[in-house]
């Protein structure tokens, strides 16, 4: 039987993430109730850095055989860049990994240049890894297919070894650069205009922004938040709604960056629903209350009568539901509660739905049909390539508008900022500017 010490260096880390998975499912299940909220707090966040952590180890011990040990083994290892090249791609490896503590040290009211930098390249690391596996694909197919390998000579093996890491690493800095300059430009403004069936011709043309994903922490500070305040304000809304992950963080250590959201004075109201990045601070009752003092109300599986401002007969049913991550984590007092979310809204009235992920929407609608139209978000849009595939399999509604049934309709935004890389490839952030319509 094999030993732990004679396996490879990648089925060790891949023991450790094992390790400590089965670590955070037993916290998660036997100590959620007995730890004090704040160590709950610190040692869920190091269990999900480790975690990562032993993940990306696999994938870094890749990297370094790619990029490193190969040409170690060719003359260019005997070329003075080689050193430099080694450092290089040590560091570029180490601020990856170290990219998941920041959210444990390095957290304030504007970005630290460290946290963006270690960011940023967990951002190169994800295009680097897709590209690296790509081409060794491309590769190995190849040589199936042609019926080549063993009769390629040795000098022409050795130089098409070494053309994969060279061509990786290059689409990985152009596609990098151009993911930090797309995601560093203010969210477009997207206007949407959706029927809602029920809602009272007085009502027509209600304007309601919606803002999602704005993942307030190491990398997303006030000056963004301040902008993207701006932004909503020149847009004159009738509703303001935030679905959800507007923060990485606990509220006393960045309520300096959220004061720009005090600013937000739609006449009908400002609301949020949690996300599953608010339970993850494990520190939702303060935002609670840090968020009422801004005067925006967090709809806490409840609901508001939305009244016309032309007649106080008219009217439809605001509602929204906790994060359904909240269920997985066992947060006490809180899990999507559709019933009581939804208690005296009725279908003789409009109703619409706030929901950060789109699984809970599906499941709204499998339970209550009568919804007119559900806001969520959640996804990012994919926010990098290559992880479009996996939020778009992952998620029964991907990003944009869905006609769900004769007259049902989601809306997912694919997020107003981004969450901890900053880059965008693929996606933009986004603040939507939906118009609603009364039949």
């Amino acid at each position: 039987m094999i030993s732990f010490k004679q396996l490879p260096l990648e089925a060790k880390a891949a023991v450790a993430a094992g390790l400590v998975f089965f670590s955070m499912m037993l916290s998660r299940s036997y100590l959620a109730e007995q730890l004090e909220l704040r160590t709950r707090r610190w040692l869920l966040r190091l269990q999900m850095a480790l975690f990562a952590n032993a993940l990306m180890l696999i994938g870094s011990l890749h990297v370094w055989r790619s990029t490193v040990t190969t040409f170690s083994r060719s003359s260019a290892a005997s070329s003075f860049c080689f050193i430099p090249w080694k450092i290089a791609v040590f560091m570029f490896l180490a601020l990856a990994h170290s990219s998941f503590f920041t959210l444990l040290f390095l957290v304030a009211e504007e970005p630290y240049f460290f946290s963006l930098a270690a960011y940023t390249c967990l951002g190169a690391y994800i295009i680097l890894i897709f590209f690296l596996f790509t081409l060794g694909s491309v590769e190995q197919g190849y040589k199936f297919l042609a019926g080549r390998g063993a009769k390629a000579g040795t000098g022409n093996k050795n130089s098409r070894t070494a053309m994969k890491p060279v061509l990786a690493v290059m689409l990985t800095v152009v596609l990098t650069i151009v993911g930090l300059l797309n995601a560093s430009r203010p969210p477009t403004v997207n206007s949407v205009e959706i029927p809602v069936h029920k809602l009272p011709s007085s009502m027509n043309n209600l304007k309601v922004v919606l803002l999602s994903d704005i993942h307030l922490g190491p990398t997303v500070g006030k000056t963004k938040l301040a902008m993207i305040v701006r932004m909503v304000k020149a847009l004159k809304p009738d509703i303001t709604v935030i679905v959800g992950d507007l923060t990485d963080s606990e509220a006393e250590i960045i309520r300096p960056a959220v004061e720009p959201l005090g600013e937000l004075n739609s006449p009908l109201g400002t609301y949020f629903v949690t996300g599953n990045h608010e339970y993850y601070t494990s520190d939702v009752s303060n935002w609670f209350e840090l968020l009422k003092s801004f005067n925006i109300r967090p709809l806490h599986n409840e609901n508001v009568k939305i009244v016309s401002p032309k007649s106080t007969d008219d009217w439809f049913c605001l509602a929204g539901v906790d994060d359904i991550e909240a269920d997985v984590l066992r947060y006490s007092g809180h899990g999507m509660d559709l019933k009581k979310a939804l208690r005296d809204c009725s279908s003789e009235h409009a109703i619409v739905l706030l929901a950060h992920q789109p699984v809970a929407a599906k499941w709204a609608l499998q339970e209550r049909p009568d919804i007119n139209l559900i806001l969520s978000g959640h996804t990012h849009g994919g926010q990098i390539f290559p992880l479009h595939a996996g939020a778009y399999f992952l998620n029964p509604f991907f990003v944009g508008l869905y006609k769900v049934g004769q007259n049902t309709f989601v809306y997912v935004s694919p997020g107003t900022m981004y969450f901890g890389i900053p880059m965008r490839l693929g996606s933009r952030a986004e603040i939507t500017e939906i118009i609603l319509r009364s039949p």
